[in-house]
């Protein structure tokens, strides 16, 4: 990290970038500055060199002086080198559908300067230089999200960076769609003119699916946080046992996400009374059901899949996946397949699974709560005012319907998209990763489950203000608090639409449910 101006900005120098930093850049505008030192502008410019010697001496490098792909047998004279450079970008421009994200595309963008920083690439600092300018002013390309199988790499989705840069296409500025000329002109920066190899540079590799992997990997660690609130308050809320949760349980299978959510859990069932006034004293009720008695072993495996997910989020953030590249030492022209995201598809594959099972957690847990049968005294759907004036209330009723339908849509999309991998390109490319449709999917779950864990916040604080005992567990009447300051108990029919989406927001961008949270 140094320093710009007032703001601790993100130091590009070649060396490793915590996960941290991705997002608070994608997220919170940290600036980004690209190092001036000598010692690293030597390194990019050592394999800068090394391409240009390549040309020069009719050495043949992949997509620079040869066509690309199955065409890599056509060579090209000097002079037509730059001036073919730039047709990359405009022949791959067939994105379809919505474009990513915002916080997601500036990930992207990132992390390829982190990747180009890397000095193997033969690319210039200026480069890193303009992508970091749009960072900065806030100038964030349009991406299509459809279009990559993830190996050559995000060819289709990087291209719109890539053209976005030398003021083509579309970006998002100022709150609004806009060309990119226009973006950069208001912006006071210039469009970037392209050297050798560098569009190729800006295509070739697994930048758009670590950029979405890195906003869906934040995303999960909030929604778990936000699931274990819920499923605490949904535990009073039942007069559920406590005990479920006793560290010897989890000492027995030393799990270390079965530790952590179970001791979350506990803290969060702290009373001020005994336990057992709390609890319900039926024979049946001497073990909960397992959506809430075995939340630990659920949530825990979503909590361990984390750890090793973001790290390899973090390893291909900082990896140089471009191709080719050269041996810094050597200037050796060196072709292969970093571009290949088979890691991230494998991570964001394991991601969808372990949200998605969250997400059946707590449809399930919402389903104890809305039932008279199950709920041990609750009124029938958490109807709070029937009885009252003579009318019939539904409560949460379609609430229910509606948490249960998002969360068979999140179990639908747990398909491996690794496992569709398909041939392309005249079969150059022959064997892909998908990975970015992995992280797509991922993102995609990410939202889904996010809703249905607004929905179980919304019913369980529901349940506990008609139990109206809540103040027993302080820390609990505090995530109560929470959501009233978002969402009104609900005493009427009336629609809750925009209270989930409230919710979602509550989750994705607010520490009301990661206050105190110590992760390991």
């Amino acid at each position: 990290m140094k320093t710009a101006g007032k703001r601790a900005a993100l130091l590009i120098d070649g060396g490793p970038v915590r996960y941290e930093d991705i997002v608070a850049v994608a997220k919170d505008g940290l600036p980004v500055a690209v190092s001036k030192s000598p010692g690293f502008l030597k390194k990019m410019a050592r394999t800068e060199k090394a391409l240009m010697k390549s040309i020069q001496q009719g050495v043949a490098v992949y997509g620079v002086n040869t066509g690309y792909g199955k065409s890599c047998g056509n060579r090209i004279g000097m002079k037509a080198v730059i001036k073919n450079a730039p047709n990359i970008l405009r022949f791959h421009g067939c994105g379809t559908g919505d474009p990513i994200g915002i916080e997601e595309t500036r990930a992207a963008i990132l992390a390829r300067i982190i990747c180009l920083a890397r000095g193997y690439s033969g690319v210039s600092v200026a480069l890193l230089e303009q992508m970091a300018d749009f960072l900065n002013a806030g100038i964030t390309p349009v991406v299509p999200g459809e279009g990559s199988v993830g190996a050559s790499g995000d060819l289709t989705p990087m291209s719109y960076i890539g053209a976005t840069l030398a003021g083509e296409r579309d970006v998002f500025y100022e709150g609004k769609i806009m060309p990119a000329a226009k973006a950069i002109k208001k912006a006071g920066l210039k469009p970037y003119k392209y050297q050798p190899k560098e569009p190729l540079s800006m295509v070739n590799g697994t930048t758009t699916m670590t950029g979405i992997a890195a906003i869906a990997v934040e995303r999960a660690e909030r929604i778990l946080d936000a699931v274990l609130h819920a499923t605490a308050l949904s535990v009073h809320a039942m007069k559920g046992n406590a005990h479920h949760y006793h560290p010897v349980i989890s000492e027995a299978k030393p799990f270390p996400g079965q530790v952590y959510a179970a001791k979350k859990i506990k803290k969060l069932l702290l009373t001020r009374v005994a336990a057992n006034l709390l609890e319900d004293d039926a024979l049946e009720t001497l073990q909960d059901p397992y959506s809430l008695r075995c939340a630990p072993q659920v949530l825990g495996v979503l909590y361990d899949g984390l750890v090793w997910i973001k790290k390899w989020v973090e390893i291909e953030a900082n990896s140089s996946n471009d191709n080719p590249i050269f041996d810094p030492a050597t200037g050796e022209v060196l072709m292969g397949g970093n571009f290949y995201g088979g890691h991230i598809a494998f991570a964001m594959d394991g991601l969808k699974a372990a949200l998605a099972s969250a997400a059946d957690m707590c449809d399930r847990q919402v389903m104890l709560l809305v039932n008279p049968n199950l709920n041990r005294g609750l009124p029938g759907d958490l109807a709070a005012g029937n009885g009252n004036s003579g009318e019939l209330y539904h409560g949460f009723k379609a609430m229910s319907i509606a948490s249960s339908a998002l969360a068979a849509e999140a179990l639908k999309e747990t398909m491996p998209a690794a496992s569709f991998s398909r041939s392309t390109e005249s079969h150059n490319q022959d064997k892909v990763s998908m990975g970015t449709i992995a992280a797509r999917d991922a993102e995609r779950v990410c939202t889904l489950t996010e809703r249905v864990a607004a929905i179980h916040l919304l019913a369980a604080a529901q349940a506990c203000d008609l139990r109206r005992n809540i103040q027993s567990r302080p820390l609990l009447a505090k995530t109560v608090q929470n959501i009233r300051q978002v969402s009104d108990h609900v005493t009427q029919d009336r629609p809750l639409d925009e209270d989930i989406e409230r919710m979602c927001l509550v989750i994705r961008y607010t520490d009301y449910f990661r206050s105190g949270n110590e992760r390991r």
